[in-house]
């Protein structure tokens, strides 16, 4: 990783103008603007690039051995992409620039090259060999790893965690059901209870196992699942661990085939309407791979659909190489995109393309209820998915910022879109009040996902299992409550806000769950607080805009490294980025107070120098997947870092590269400024 930048105080303005010129953030804007006009698709919406880490890849070309699928033509363009990302040491790594390789990523990509026909001696197979011996081998990988090594043969299904299918029929009333679990790991675990009752495998060829990785010989390889937890918990938890284990092994387990007949009709039932499962890769495959365990064959529609959405959307080329997203974010990215266009003042006439777009956005509501109804009864669905197909899960956050734009553009749609729009806020409004926890904050898809016994199963070795609320998803809500006209004397409102001001760290900023890191945080809080008319001069809130301010880059720009979710050091630390920069600003603008101009003014100047034709570059990852904590939230990391076994290269982490965040970002920061100049 790049060393941090040295740090700028508020009034250093070396380096930059006086003052930037009104005709230079025209000429800015004005090429953004064009940029997304010739980027917006037919149908009306914007979508970027999901980015993340090889696993991805490497998963697939596992899953096309397992299903006997040898003709896929995206195969070679799929390996090209996972030899590009290799490192110069060896090594596969989370996230772009990460100070270290991952254990997890690069077993998988060495294992999916040996699938493909590899030699052992192939330079890039040797490269990664001796980074994988040299970091502790095959002992340091996850369970899902260990899984994706037994469905091949290259790992005994007797040390893999046992997944049974009977954890289906808890009850939804009783400790442990599913529901308890956040939808994505839900969503994952059903098809993997399967796979883990029927032990499948289907072994490499004899040229290919993965001998090589186990030097001392198999026979001599320790299995056993390290333990990083210690207390009541976590031994109750290896205990029940070891009796499911004889209870797997037992000839005799009653209603086990029902359990596994409710998992099937489930996934069935779950199937997105372009193929995928619950819009994001694990439930995806492994419920391919499920189905077809369970006799479904590869032209049966259920499998045939899954297989062909990596056909469309869910796959893109970047030169000769094919890469799979995890997810993909088309509702994310045009909600997003709208709310720059409106904060650089356009609407229907100036921007012909809004009209398209407000129209998609709004077919894209969600009027049937999901898994999230399980828990919150009587209420009907009002939500915004992230991706275009995905239906069971709306995303509580798409939801807030669709809030945002509707509630903003309703004052210049025309005619015709006004009745829609009211309908559609109402709805949303219902539902957003409906699913905020307990403690005043919101989660992403679920109410009071919070039940941190489950981080302490043996099985949860790997990103978050929870969706509890999180400050940066609690400023979106605000400031869509704010702009329906909601104040702090609104109960809900009051509520969020005593959420959001307890979970402020001392230093003034707060923690970004789903973005990278602090300055993400930071700048969905600040913009909710102003909206609902917080006093934005209160002590803590300058407490704030000093510490954006202190963590301003000599250059003028703000960064801040995926690290920082496992080093304190690296808040607000890293080099500059036009998405993180942009957060920074959007803070400070937020705060209005005079005296932090001149560190928006370098801000600013640094954007305007980064443009080229009409965008921005951005290589580092500012999305967040998981910070890898287990529990979905802010930990107190001197105590929880061996627990955790992570460092600064985030081996239970998920970082995302979203392409589109390094335009829509800049340009509401810059039609921001220009707002504030003008006024």
């Amino acid at each position: 990783m790049n060393e941090p930048q040295a740090k700028s105080h508020a009034g250093d303005a070396t380096g930059g103008s006086t003052a930037t010129s009104r005709s230079r953030l025209d000429e800015a804007i004005a090429n953004a603007e064009q940029w997304l006009a010739r980027e917006q698709l037919e149908e009306g919406f914007w979508v970027g690039m999901l980015k993340s880490n090889c696993c991805i890849e490497a998963q697939w070309i596992l899953a096309m051995h397992f299903l006997g699928i040898q003709d896929d033509p995206k195969h070679a363009g799929v390996i090209r992409a996972i030899l590009k990302e290799q490192r110069p040491d060896g090594a596969w790594e989370v996230y772009h620039d990460a100070p270290e390789g991952d254990i997890n990523t690069t077993v998988e990509c060495y294992t999916a090259l040996r699938c493909s026909g590899f030699k052992v001696d192939d330079e890039p197979v040797r490269k990664a060999r001796e980074w994988i011996l040299s970091h502790g081998g095959l002992k340091k990988v996850r369970n899902f790893t260990r899984f994706w090594l037994a469905f091949i043969g290259e790992w005994p299904w007797e040390r893999t965690p046992v997944v049974p299918p009977e954890i289906f029929r808890v009850p939804t009333w009783a400790p442990f059901n599913i529901y308890w679990f956040g939808c994505w790991a839900r969503a994952t675990l059903v098809p993997l209870a399967i796979l883990s009752a029927r032990m499948p495998v289907r072994p490499l060829p004899p040229d290919r196992r993965l001998d090589e990785l186990f030097p001392e010989g198999r026979e001599n390889f320790d299995y056993s699942m390290p333990k990083r937890h210690s207390g009541f918990w976590p031994t109750l938890f290896r205990l029940t661990e070891k009796l499911l284990r004889l209870y797997m092994s037992s000839p005799w387990k009653p209603g086990r085939e029902t359990a596994i007949k409710l998992c099937m009709e489930w996934i069935i039932s779950h199937q997105d309407a372009d193929g995928a499962w619950g819009g994001i890769q694990p439930p995806w495959i492994y419920s391919l791979l499920a189905l077809h365990v369970e006799g479904y064959a590869l032209d049966h529609p259920v499998i045939r659909s899954g297989l062909d959405a990596w056909n469309h959307h869910w796959s893109y080329k970047r030169d000769d190489a094919i890469y799979l997203q995890a997810s993909e974010s088309p509702i994310w990215d045009t909600v997003l995109t709208l709310q720059a266009l409106l904060d650089c003042g356009e609407d229907f006439r100036t921007f012909p393309g809004m009209g398209r777009a407000l129209d998609w956005v709004l077919k894209k509501q969600i009027l049937v209820k999901g898994d999230w109804a399980v828990v919150v009864k009587d209420v009907e669905c009002g939500g915004w998915a992230f991706e275009r197909a995905n239906t069971w899960y709306p995303d509580l956050d798409d939801t807030a910022v669709a809030m945002i734009v509707l509630a903003r553009i309703r004052k210049i749609a025309p005619p015709e879109f006004v009745p829609r729009i009211e309908t559609a806020l109402h709805r949303a409004e219902v539902w957003v009040r409906a699913m905020q926890s307990s403690n005043g904050g919101w989660g992403a898809f679920d109410k009071d996902n919070d039940r941190w016994i489950l981080a302490q199963l043996p099985f949860c070795d790997f990103g978050e299992v929870l969706d509890p609320p999180s400050a940066d998803l609690t400023g979106h809500k605000l400031e869509a409550l704010g702009l329906m006209g909601c104040t702090m004397s609104d109960p809900t409102v009051k509520r969020a806000v005593d959420y959001a001001m307890r979970e402020q760290e001392p230093e003034g900023s707060w923690f970004g769950r789903w973005g990278v890191n602090y300055l993400y945080g930071t700048a969905l809080v600040l913009p909710g607080l102003r909206s609902i008319g917080f006093d934005m001069k209160d002590p803590r809130i300058q407490k704030t805009a000093e510490w954006l301010a202190s963590r301003q880059n000599a250059d003028g720009g703000w960064g801040e490294s995926c690290a920082s979710y496992m080093d304190d050091a690296l808040r607000g630390v890293g080099p500059s980025t036009p998405a993180q920069t942009a957060w920074a600003l959007i803070g400070l603008l937020a705060i209005d107070n005079h005296r932090f101009d001149p560190a928006i003014q370098r801000g600013v100047d640094w954007l305007l120098a980064q443009q080229r034709d009409g965008t921005w570059a951005q290589s580092y990852y500012v999305g967040t997947g998981f910070p890898g904590y287990g529990i979905g939230e802010r930990i107190r990391l001197r105590k929880n870092t061996v627990a955790l076994a992570q460092g600064r290269e985030l081996a239970r982490g998920f970082m995302i590269d979203y392409n589109m965040y390094r335009h829509y970002f800049p340009l509401q920061a810059l039609g921001r400024v220009r707002d504030r100049l003008a006024s």
